[in-house]
């Protein structure tokens, strides 16, 4: 893992902030703070960052607002988002996902614990650039539908749909072998990574998000295997 890996850190809290800025540092990451929404917004454009982690509640634009705000963000590099948070409702958790965020990381956390997920999620989003950067095909054409996998965008029946970055790879990832059965685990492991920890839901809130967006038609549930996209 490069080690001038950038991280954007985003609490309302001072503490936090130095706390979790000071033990990222000591590991040689590239860190920069923000203490609301509206300034992380403006430091995301600028900075460019690999990561993002976000506090869920913070006044005025909270953390799910936010995250839905970055990812909106033209020419950003779609960086990693995990959302910070004591709060371990399965409601904030969905919210978090469906605004497009990665992973959640629960406070307070031990400097060990923290600096292990952020190199999992870092791994991850070297991966995902590693696996983009070597292929030729960047297109793939089913029906109506049209993933352009270089510039992250979906066209669906002349409408251009950006999707949050998981529901992306996820569309992608089952459109790749249309008919064929991906199971929950092969889901998780291809699409979240196999370090990377989430809840059980994550693939239900996904799939149904893009079912709203693409129609019910395309994907399949095989009960108690997992999913498959349908010509």
């Amino acid at each position: 893992m490069p080690k001038k890996s950038k991280i954007l850190l985003v609490d309302d809290e001072p503490d936090i902030i130095e706390f979790i800025g000071f033990n990222l540092e000591s590991e040689g990451y590239t860190v920069e703070k923000a203490e609301t929404g509206e300034e992380a917004l403006e430091k995301a454009k600028v900075f460019q960052p690999d990561l993002i982690i976000l506090d869920v509640m913070m006044p005025g634009m909270d953390g799910i607002e936010t995250c839905e705000r970055i990812r909106e963000l033209p020419g950003a590099k779609s960086p990693i988002i995990a959302f910070l948070t004591a709060r371990g409702e399965d409601y904030s958790q969905i919210a978090g996902f469906e605004a497009g965020a990665d992973d959640y990381i629960t406070k307070p956390v031990k400097p060990k614990v923290l600096v292990s997920r952020v190199k999992a999620l870092l791994k991850r989003r070297s991966q995902m650039v590693k696996t983009a950067e070597v292929r030729d095909d960047n297109t793939i054409r089913i029906g109506n539908i049209i993933i352009d996998k270089e510039k992250y965008v979906v066209k669906h029946g002349g409408d251009e749909l950006i999707l949050p970055r998981k529901e992306f790879e996820l569309l992608l990832l089952l459109a790749s072998k249309p008919d064929k059965v991906f199971t929950r685990d092969e889901i998780y492991s291809k699409v979240w990574g196999e370090d990377i920890i989430v809840g059980d839901r994550t693939i239900d809130v996904h799939i149904r998000k893009l079912r709203e967006k693409l129609g019910s038609d395309h994907i399949k549930t095989i009960k108690g295997v997992g999913y498959k996209f349908i010509e």
